[in-house]
Protein backbone atom coordinates (compact mmCIF):
# COMPACT_ATOMS: atom_id res chain seq x y z
CA UNK A 1 0.00 0.00 0.00
CA UNK A 2 1.25 3.45 -1.17
CA UNK A 3 0.26 6.76 0.41
CA UNK A 4 1.38 10.16 0.21
CA UNK A 5 1.35 13.48 2.48
CA UNK A 6 1.68 16.93 1.58
CA UNK A 7 3.51 18.99 4.53
CA UNK A 8 4.80 22.30 5.61
CA UNK A 9 7.64 22.00 7.63
CA UNK A 10 6.70 23.25 10.33
CA UNK A 11 2.81 22.36 10.69
CA UNK A 12 4.57 18.63 10.50
CA UNK A 13 8.27 18.27 12.08
CA UNK A 14 7.90 14.57 12.63
CA UNK A 15 6.98 14.25 8.60
CA UNK A 16 9.94 16.51 8.12
CA UNK A 17 12.62 14.62 10.06
CA UNK A 18 11.15 11.52 8.15
CA UNK A 19 12.01 13.45 4.53
CA UNK A 20 15.26 14.99 5.62
CA UNK A 21 16.18 11.07 6.56
CA UNK A 22 15.67 10.20 3.43
CA UNK A 23 17.19 13.13 1.20
CA UNK A 24 21.08 12.73 3.76
CA UNK A 25 20.88 9.20 2.66
CA UNK A 26 20.34 9.91 -0.87
CA UNK A 27 22.37 12.85 -1.56
CA UNK A 28 24.76 13.96 1.21
CA UNK A 29 25.53 9.76 1.82
CA UNK A 30 25.38 8.59 -1.85
CA UNK A 31 25.75 11.54 -3.70
CA UNK A 32 27.98 13.17 -1.13
CA UNK A 33 26.43 16.47 -1.46
CA UNK A 34 27.57 19.02 1.11
CA UNK A 35 24.77 18.61 3.82
CA UNK A 36 25.11 22.90 4.08
CA UNK A 37 23.88 22.38 0.27
CA UNK A 38 21.22 19.71 0.99
CA UNK A 39 19.39 22.03 3.46
CA UNK A 40 18.68 25.56 2.23
CA UNK A 41 16.88 28.61 3.52
CA UNK A 42 13.31 27.20 1.60
CA UNK A 43 12.67 24.52 3.76
CA UNK A 44 9.99 26.23 5.54
CA UNK A 45 8.82 28.06 2.37
CA UNK A 46 8.50 24.81 0.29
CA UNK A 47 5.87 21.80 0.31
CA UNK A 48 7.35 18.62 1.59
CA UNK A 49 5.87 15.47 0.30
CA UNK A 50 6.74 11.95 2.03
CA UNK A 51 5.37 8.75 -0.06
CA UNK A 52 5.27 6.00 2.39
CA UNK A 53 5.21 2.06 1.27
CA UNK A 54 3.59 -0.21 3.55
CA UNK A 55 4.24 2.69 6.39
CA UNK A 56 7.68 2.56 5.50
CA UNK A 57 8.82 6.62 4.65
CA UNK A 58 10.62 5.56 1.29
CA UNK A 59 10.41 8.68 -1.05
CA UNK A 60 10.13 12.34 -0.55
CA UNK A 61 9.83 15.68 -2.90
CA UNK A 62 10.08 19.20 -2.26
CA UNK A 63 8.52 22.50 -4.65
CA UNK A 64 8.75 25.79 -4.46
CA UNK A 65 7.66 29.02 -6.30
CA UNK A 66 10.16 31.37 -6.96
CA UNK A 67 10.44 34.33 -9.67
CA UNK A 68 10.64 31.76 -12.49
CA UNK A 69 7.59 30.25 -11.69
CA UNK A 70 7.21 26.46 -9.31
CA UNK A 71 10.50 24.75 -9.06
CA UNK A 72 10.27 21.38 -8.19
CA UNK A 73 12.87 20.44 -6.03
CA UNK A 74 14.64 17.33 -3.83
CA UNK A 75 12.84 13.90 -5.26
CA UNK A 76 14.95 11.41 -3.55
CA UNK A 77 14.06 7.74 -3.11
CA UNK A 78 15.52 4.93 -1.14
CA UNK A 79 17.93 2.95 -2.85
CA UNK A 80 16.13 -0.36 -2.10
CA UNK A 81 12.97 1.13 -3.15
CA UNK A 82 13.55 2.55 -6.56
CA UNK A 83 12.89 0.71 -9.94
CA UNK A 84 9.58 -0.22 -8.63
CA UNK A 85 7.35 2.92 -10.05
CA UNK A 86 7.64 5.26 -6.56
CA UNK A 87 9.08 7.93 -8.33
CA UNK A 88 6.79 8.27 -10.92
CA UNK A 89 3.52 8.10 -8.00
CA UNK A 90 5.16 11.23 -6.28
CA UNK A 91 5.86 13.04 -8.96
CA UNK A 92 2.19 12.39 -10.10
CA UNK A 93 1.16 14.02 -6.97
CA UNK A 94 3.36 16.90 -6.98
CA UNK A 95 2.23 17.73 -10.39
CA UNK A 96 -1.31 17.28 -10.04
CA UNK A 97 -0.84 19.82 -7.52
CA UNK A 98 1.25 22.71 -9.17
CA UNK A 99 -0.53 22.65 -12.04
CA UNK A 100 -3.48 23.85 -10.50
CA UNK A 101 -1.75 27.17 -10.30
CA UNK A 102 -1.30 28.08 -13.63
CA UNK A 103 2.33 29.10 -13.04
CA UNK A 104 5.47 27.86 -15.13
CA UNK A 105 7.14 24.70 -13.42
CA UNK A 106 10.82 23.82 -13.77
CA UNK A 107 13.22 21.63 -12.32
CA UNK A 108 17.35 21.07 -12.33
CA UNK A 109 17.45 17.03 -13.43
CA UNK A 110 20.63 15.48 -12.89
CA UNK A 111 21.35 14.11 -16.04
CA UNK A 112 20.75 10.17 -14.97
CA UNK A 113 17.47 11.25 -14.36
CA UNK A 114 16.48 12.90 -17.54
CA UNK A 115 14.46 10.65 -19.29
CA UNK A 116 12.57 9.67 -16.06
CA UNK A 117 11.38 13.35 -16.42
CA UNK A 118 10.76 13.44 -19.77
CA UNK A 119 8.64 10.72 -19.86
CA UNK A 120 6.49 13.23 -18.20
CA UNK A 121 6.60 16.19 -20.27
CA UNK A 122 9.72 18.11 -18.92
CA UNK A 123 11.88 18.68 -21.78
CA UNK A 124 15.82 19.76 -21.07
CA UNK A 125 16.67 23.83 -21.72
CA UNK A 126 20.32 25.05 -21.81
CA UNK A 127 23.67 23.77 -21.37
CA UNK A 128 24.90 21.30 -18.89
CA UNK A 129 26.17 22.74 -15.21
CA UNK A 130 26.96 21.99 -12.04
CA UNK A 131 25.14 22.17 -9.10
CA UNK A 132 26.57 20.36 -5.97
CA UNK A 133 29.29 19.28 -8.00
CA UNK A 134 26.68 16.92 -10.05
CA UNK A 135 25.68 17.57 -13.60
CA UNK A 136 22.28 19.16 -14.40
CA UNK A 137 20.43 20.30 -17.19
CA UNK A 138 17.59 22.48 -16.57
CA UNK A 139 14.05 21.16 -17.78
CA UNK A 140 10.45 23.09 -18.14
CA UNK A 141 7.49 21.30 -18.41
CA UNK A 142 5.93 21.41 -21.57
CA UNK A 143 1.97 20.67 -21.63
Amino acid sequence: MVRIKRFKKEENTEFAEMAFSIRRHVFVYEHNVDPELEYDEYESSAWHYLLFKDEQPVATARWRETDNGIKLERFATLTEYRNRGLGAVILKRVMADVLLLSKPIYLHSQIKALSFYERFGFVKEGNIFIEADIQHYMMKYKE
